[in-house]
């Protein structure tokens, strides 16, 4: 698929060294050639073919100068290793060695080797990895070979402290472990500890085995009760570890079932002793999962947890419950018990401010609005607008050399990260950049994610930016502008704001038209293939099917109509923005809960974090948008009822930053 033209300047980026390499050294076979447009079409059909398992071809001989020609050996060699020659893996893995590719196909190697228990070249071939399934294996290796010493246990003995589940090529370690006496009493008690704080009953009941017979008795009634609390917990010894447990199974419980979870707790707090603590982490869960549907018993639930159990998650779901109830005194007060740090957060201040505002302190608000105003996101262009102010941006200039950028274009991990991306081998490419970035230091970190965008890979400025804080106002790199064209037409065709739909799709798939979601969403504004055909067929817009959703001009003329049929149903842009994201039934739901909340009262409430966050970040990504694209914005209380005419705002830096 063809790329379309983007509205920013860019660079060429070819390279008068490297012709000349290629016209001096044309055979050599890994030669680090920058892969050209025409090779791009011949890579992808040799990826293809290897991935099928068809032979090399005569033709294969040409693309070997190809940066990306190791990734066509990969695809074939890890199509099927267990019949794989050995000699041909390993002369692959030395030959790209320290290169991204070798350690991509590495742990697929280790791993069938361990799956036919071939010891000895499993160990020979072994490199350090994280992988605890391949670190398993490695110490069955050495126990099958008859390698194992002090050492050997203090690393299985380290694998199985965890209280969360491990592959089962541990089972065979942690056996191997018991028989040298290396897994006593203890241990065991250790690991079955660690699974009752991650609520892992299946956990809990493999540490156990091995205990002795009425300890593991107890064990696995311990499981039983976390897994789906009973009442036989009046035979338990009333000591830490039951209390533990207790705790742990009905925090565990009151995800599905607060009630229940509530009343199991005043039953156990005087049979088992527990503590505050012990009653703050059930009471923590009961009232978060009544107050995130807004169940009556929200506010007196939130009321019963400790204070020492609160954490700003809970500190803002008590404010979010008493906006929602419109006790704007209630909501002011759950605001000033937050701690300072998140009390400060442009988001709280602007709260705090607006909660004065409804108790008839208007004047006390001031200040907060001030101090919200100098943040650039949702909540601080709300204040600028409540003060009549500009909005803050402050774009940053690191003063990095030109030179760099030329010095990282020759980075051949970046050159083969780019060439990967260009044919739609982002997987491939991710590790190849990631390669690339771990020599880099910050000035070169940023040269490469400029090079990236100029090739049009845009995620990279999201995924790579932010080491240091200042990164965060490189906010041309951040939001990219892209498919200028398709994005107006469609504006101009919807009556919407281009702005809005730039930021739909950095919201959605951050310019990268290949996307996909696990729910099937595609494309720049992720799409749903049904609503996709049924936005065609009211529209009459072109459509063929699910992939053509990656066809950059079809996604956004279907996704800008979705849009407009959203905003036409729902009569604010605020409300729209919700229903793309969480769907018709849900916002319905909201709408008919908090009919009459003020558009940000009514944001806030949203009971959905993602579509709650969603809606702040697209309107906010909107004024930004229209200040790249328009060097001013719409402001952004204006912006989210709909209107797209009236006094712009400007940007400027304020003073304190």
């Amino acid at each position: 698929m063809s790329r379309p033209a983007t509205i920013l300047s860019s660079r060429s980026l070819r390279q008068p060294w490297l012709a000349l390499l290629l016209a001096l050294f044309p055979l050599l076979a890994h030669a680090q050639a920058p892969a050209t447009a025409a090779s791009d079409a011949a890579i992808r059909s040799a990826i293809a073919a290897a991935q099928r398992g068809e032979p090399a071809s005569v033709s294969d001989a040409a693309l070997r100068a190809d940066p990306r020609w190791p990734w066509v050996e990969f695809a074939r060699l890890s199509r099927d290793l267990d019949r794989a020659d050995a000699a041909q893996v390993r002369a692959f893995l030395q030959r790209y060695d320290g290169q991204a590719v070798a350690s991509a196909l590495r742990p697929l190697w280790l791993a069938s080797l361990a799956r036919r228990e071939l010891w000895s070249d499993f160990l020979a071939d072994w490199r350090p990895l994280e992988d605890p399934a391949l670190r398993c294996s490695r110490l069955n290796a050495q126990a099958a070979l008859g390698r194992t010493d002090p050492d050997w246990n203090a690393q299985a003995q380290a694998l199985w402290r965890t209280g969360k589940s491990l592959p089962d090529a541990c089972d065979r370690t942690f056996a191997s472990l018991a028989a040298r006496g290396g897994l006593d009493d203890a241990l065991r008690w250790e690991r079955f500890d660690l699974a009752v704080a991650e609520g892992e009953p299946g956990v809990m009941r493999a540490a156990a085995r091995g205990l002795p017979a009425s300890a593991l008795a107890l064990a696995q009634d311990y499981a039983a009760f976390v897994q789906a609390p009973h009442a036989r917990t009046s035979q338990w010894p009333r000591d830490a570890r039951s209390r533990q447990v207790a705790a742990a199974g009905l925090a565990r419980l009151a995800k599905n079932n607060p009630d229940a979870a509530e009343r199991h707790l005043a039953q156990l707090v005087p049979q088992l002793g527990m503590t505050e603590a012990d009653r703050g982490k059930v009471l923590y869960q009961v009232a978060l999962w009544t107050v995130a549907s807004y169940l009556p018993d929200s506010a007196r639930r939130l009321a019963a947890v400790p204070a020492a159990a609160y954490d700003e998650r809970l500190h803002e779901w008590r404010a979010r419950e008493a906006m929602a109830r419109g006790d704007w005194a209630a909501a002011l007060e759950a605001i000033r018990l937050m701690p300072a740090k998140q009390r400060e957060d442009a988001r709280w201040r602007w709260f705090e401010g607006r909660m004065l505002e409804k108790t008839g302190r208007a004047a006390e608000a001031q200040p907060l609005f001030r101090a919200a105003a100098t943040s650039s996101n949702f909540h601080g262009f709300l204040a600028a607008d409540r003060l009549g102010l500009p909005y803050a941006l402050c774009p940053w200039q690191p003063g990095d050399p030109p030179s760099l950028r030329t010095e990282v274009a020759r980075d051949p991990a970046l050159q083969r990260a780019l060439a990967l991306y260009r044919i739609d081998q982002a997987g491939w490419a991710t590790r190849e950049w990631n390669d690339a970035l771990s020599r880099f230091d910050d000035p070169r970190r940023r040269a490469a994610v400029a090079l990236a965008q100029e090739n049009g890979w845009f995620d990279r400025a999201v995924f790579a930016l932010g080491k240091v804080p200042e990164e965060q106002r490189l906010y041309e790199l951040r939001f990219p502008l892209h498919h200028d064209a398709d994005i107006r037409a469609a504006a101009r065709r919807n009556g919407l704001d281009p702005a809005w739909i730039a930021a739909e799709i950095r919201a959605e798939s951050i310019f990268t038209p290949t996307a996909r979601s696990s729910a099937n969403a595609r494309g720049l504004m992720q799409l749903l293939p049904s609503t996709a055909a049924a936005v065609a067929r009211r529209t009459g817009l072109p459509y063929s099917g699910a992939d053509s959703l990656y066809d950059s001009s079809i996604n956004i003329a279907l996704g800008s109509a979705y849009l407009r049929e959203m905003e036409d149903k729902y009569g604010a842009t605020y409300q729209a923005i919700a229903a793309y994201n969480a769907g018709p039934t849900p916002t319905a739901r909201w709408l008919s809960q908090r009919p009459t909340h003020d558009p940000d009262l009514w944001i806030e409430t949203i009971s959905y974090k993602e579509t709650r966050d969603y809606v702040a970040r697209v309107l906010a990504f909107s004024a930004i948008y229209d200040w790249r694209l328009n060097g001013d914005a719409l402001p952004v209380s204006e912006r989210m009822l709909g209107r797209t005419e009236g006094k712009r705002k400007a940007f400027a830096c304020p003073a304190t930053l």
